[in-house]
């Protein structure tokens, strides 16, 4: 079984939808191949290895309520691709936003809905989630703390001989667990997905989100968001920017 995993984000780095796909790769079986959607001149590339393919995992930014302009062009090329090559394909979405509601990302799952009736594809389900950009800046932290595991293990080590510090493992544990915790419906919502597509079935349309309360979240988001669109150039990546 061959399955395609398709980064529709533009970002080139640390993109959350590059993090979900990490995720969902793990619960699926077989042959897995994953590919970058970003321009038309990724179009030709991604169609060629879909021929042969079982499944395709389209995951994406949610974008004004739906599905970003470049993948649409995307997917009016793999339409008419896909009824000339009579390709029997499942399609499988997993959407991002930065809302805290997953099921923001309702009307994305219902063009890929569409898209699949008109390309005479099989409709295998998505995924809904909220709080994205959180989850992938969490899924950085993690690796942060991985770093400052080792670094505390070589200076105990150094130090005072002892390379098995207990309080740099408990807070690295600790960090780990409250992280796992909060990408809880992920894990979750992709692993059911991940047994669909090894069965080639459908998995309904679920939605979740970062596990922590709204109210919360609105205001590391605020933060973020604040203290991001200064290193951009300025609120509105204007203000502080060179004219």
């Amino acid at each position: 079984m061959k399955t395609v995993f398709i980064n529709g984000s533009p970002k080139k780095k640390f993109s959350a939808s590059a993090y979900f796909i990490s995720v969902q790769k793990f619960f699926v079986k077989g042959e897995k191949v994953k590919e970058t959607l970003r321009n038309k001149k990724d179009h030709d590339r991604i169609l060629s290895i879909l021929e042969d393919g079982d499944a395709v995992v389209f995951c994406l930014p949610l974008y004004v309520d739906s599905v970003p302009s470049h993948v649409m062009s995307f997917l009016k090329e793999m339409e008419v691709y896909c009824l000339d090559k009579h390709l029997n394909l499942n399609v499988y979405v997993i959407s991002n936003n930065g809302f805290i509601e997953g099921v923001q990302s309702k009307a994305l799952l219902q063009v890929f809905r569409n898209f699949c009736t008109r390309s005479g594809l099989v409709w295998g389900g998505g995924i809904g989630i909220g709080g994205g950009v959180m989850l992938n800046v969490m899924r950085i932290v993690f690796y942060v703390q991985i770093g400052l595991l080792f670094l505390n293990i070589f200076l105990s080590g150094t130090q005072t001989g002892n390379w098995l510090p207990i309080d740099a493992f408990t807070n690295f544990i600790t960090q780990a667990l409250i992280i796992g915790f909060l990408n809880l419906g992920v894990f979750l919502y992709t692993l059911k997905m991940g047994r669909a597509i090894n069965r080639r079935e459908s998995c309904g349309e679920k939605y979740t989100r970062i596990l922590i309360p709204s109210f919360v979240f609105i205001i590391f988001a605020d933060i973020f968001f604040t203290v991001f669109s200064i290193f951009e150039g300025g609120f509105f990546r204007g203000w502080l920017s060179k004219k």
